[in-house]
């Protein structure tokens, strides 16, 4: 018997909960800030140097500290309440903006951008977790899969008006009156964090894995469909990536920083669209099989862009790439959620982000060397072919997940 199609009201159920509503706009407000943040930085840096090299290391640097602190984080927001690390980490993201207002108030200096870089990858291997807990401690299995598109609409929309604002204050005042907004919603998102309810620790139960520092990976190792969904996600985003090299491709059309905040945004703008109509449309029967062909269209789609000469359709691939990665994100979230127990959901997390969050900053660094060796082109087709070929690897050595169909609590 096929799903019913759930009505507009039922796919808002998520929206009643007040702590879930609290801690949307707070994440909301911080994708906001981080998202122009990261805009600002990156025409900052090649503005500076006109090098691809430069570009890609703003991801290397962030990768570095985010997979250094990453397991010690994803431990202590396990034995922690959720909240307060929350909130800390988004202050030492406000202390990140005030910092790079001061750095642009004086002579820029690239190698002061990259330190404050450097702390906002140590605040967001913090604060990776400790959300990821918060959400799925706070909204009940039975519509997280709702959560899980609801927050992927949140940090799409902020992933649209972020860079695309950004990109327009770079163009209207420079950097310096960016970095001021940024600061702005960071307060913001501590704002609406403040009065979240608090989300103590789970007591794990004799059966359930261990709380030690690494019981997160091993507990992974041992699921394989958790193995394969991050993994596949992992290269897919490792080698696909485009979003650091978009200024090459900005300056090749002649757009400037206000075009290259669109191009930013593309992707997210797709992804609100799949993200709105998944709302409305059944769980997927067949999962597994659904992940595979998303992120293969994101390989094709990533090539397309690579071939691409105009503008206007560089945007509309990107907006497709948006499209396809927000099934992936919800897909993947559903299960890491379906498969972790709640004692165990902040090293699970962890363990996610470095598969997932740094792989965003550690492609971003393979996108700028890959660009400074071949040529920005040669390396996003290079990109799209290798994530094709990786999900043609994941699917022959995971038949679990190729096999998953509807998804439920499995733990």
């Amino acid at each position: 018997m096929a799903a019913q199609r759930p009505g507009f009201a039922e796919s808002l159920e998520v929206l009643r909960i007040r702590d879930f509503r609290l801690f949307l706009f707070s994440r909301f407000c911080a994708t906001l800030s981080s998202q122009m943040q990261s805009l600002v930085v990156s025409w900052q840096i090649y503005e500076l140097t006109k090098d691809a090299l430069k570009l890609g290391l703003i991801g290397l640097v962030e990768a570095s500290v985010f997979i250094a602190f990453s397991l010690r984080a994803g431990h202590f927001a396990d034995r922690r309440e959720k909240r307060a690390i929350i909130v800390w980490a988004q202050v030492l993201l406000l202390g990140c903006a005030l910092a790079l207002v001061g750095i642009s108030a004086a002579k820029p200096n690239v190698w002061w951008i990259y330190a404050v870089v450097a702390a906002t990858g140590l605040a967001r291997s913090y604060l990776w977790p400790a959300s990821f807990s918060y959400s799925e401690l706070t909204v009940p299995r039975a519509i997280y899969s709702r959560a899980a598109a609801m927050n992927s609409t949140g940090w799409e929309v902020g992933s649209v008006i972020g860079p695309a604002v950004g990109g327009a204050l770079y163009a209207w005042k420079g950097p310096l009156a960016a970095y001021c907004v940024v600061a702005g919603l960071a307060v913001l998102g501590i704002v609406f964090a403040l009065p979240m309810g608090k989300r103590p620790p789970v007591i794990a139960t004799p059966e359930q894995p261990s709380r030690d520092l690494w019981s997160g990976v091993r507990y992974v190792w041992s699921k394989q469909v958790l193995l394969a969904a991050m993994t596949l996600d992992m290269f897919a985003v490792l080698f696909g990536g485009t979003v650091a090299i978009l200024p090459i491709f900005a300056d090749h059309y002649h757009v400037g920083p206000k075009g290259l905040g669109w191009l930013r945004a593309a992707p997210s703008f797709g992804a609100i669209c799949m993200a709105t109509y998944q709302q409305l449309r059944p769980p997927f029967q067949k999962a597994g099989r659904a992940l595979f062909t998303v992120v293969a269209l994101y390989g094709v789609t990533t090539i397309g862009f690579a071939l691409s000469q105009l503008y206007w359709l560089s945007l509309v691939l990107l907006a497709i790439t948006g499209c396809v990665d927000n099934v992936s994100v919800v897909i993947r979230a559903s299960i890491v959620q379906a498969f972790t127990p709640d004692a165990m959901r902040g090293r699970v997390a962890s363990v996610n982000g470095i598969f997932i969050g740094s792989s965003n900053e550690i492609g971003a660094f393979e996108s700028g060397l890959a660009a400074k060796l071949m040529g920005a082109v040669p390396s996003v087709l290079f990109g799209g072919c290798m994530t094709l070929i990786t999900a043609a690897f994941v699917f022959w050595k995971a038949p679990e997940l190729r096999g998953l169909g509807s998804i439920h609590k499995k733990t």
